[in-house]
């Protein structure tokens, strides 16, 4: 029974709402975890007793801080701008009092949340600048070899995939290519045949091509000629 009525009061009680960004993000911020504790009190003071100017003596009972700590919280989170203590004037009786303004801390988690968003595009932006000189280098390595050794038809390959995909290779995408002709052996025309097949099919992605050349390679199709016979047989079926 005490544990039932303990949880039956914890119920009661309730929660209280916390930005998730702000319990994954207040240390990078610049906040403690006194600062952070000093939060979510004034928010549980606001939410669940609806006082809106708690004491130094009401917080510091709920805090392991000092009340020079808590002092020195305050101060801190005033002069950076996460709360300020603002006057209101009371519109039935006149008086004059002060609560604790807590919308810096949105404002601050906005600001946040949009540098966060900055970031990570200049990251991602720099990523794909990054992969864009990878796979040019790639494709100049290999134009480079190949045309070394006097075989200009596999550096035109890599030129006339970029044109059918309409942007650079990447480097994994020419290995994909140099793999079909060098390991699987697989002639430049047939590959080219099978670029071709995919373009007609509204399917330029090299893992349709690659599936398009197995198919061949099982069927015994090793020119463009037996390709193209191949093909239209299929799509009469």
């Amino acid at each position: 029974m005490p544990i039932k009525n303990g949880l039956l009061m914890a119920l009661r009680e309730g929660s209280v709402s916390i930005p998730n960004l702000l319990v994954q993000h207040y240390s990078k911020l610049g906040l403690t975890e006194i600062d952070m504790m000093l939060i979510i009190h004034l928010l549980a003071f606001k939410e669940k007793e609806n006082n809106d100017f708690p004491t130094i003596e009401e917080i510091q009972t709920r805090m392991s801080a000092s009340p020079d700590g808590v002092i020195q919280s305050i101060q801190k989170l005033m002069s950076d701008g996460w709360i300020a203590i603002d006057e209101d004037i009371d519109p039935e009786s006149g008086i004059q009092y002060e609560h604790y303004n807590i919308s810096g801390v949105y404002e601050k988690l906005a600001e946040a949340c949009a540098e966060f968003y900055r970031e990570r595009q200049q990251l991602l932006m720099g990523r794909r600048e990054s992969e864009s000189a990878l796979a040019e280098v790639a494709v100049a390595r290999h134009i480079e070899a190949h045309t070394s050794e006097g075989d200009v038809s596999e550096a035109n390959m890599f030129v006339k995939f970029e044109t059918e995909f309409g942007r650079p290779l990447s480097p994994m995408e020419c290995e994909t290519i140099s793999g079909w002709l060098d390991q699987d052996k697989y002639a430049e025309a047939l590959v080219l045949a099978a670029l071709k097949e995919a373009v007609f099919a509204g399917k330029v992605h090299f893992r349709y091509i690659d599936r398009i050349l197995l198919e061949w390679n099982r069927n015994l199709v090793r020119t463009p000629e037996q390709a193209k016979e191949y093909a239209a047989r299929f799509r009469s079926r």
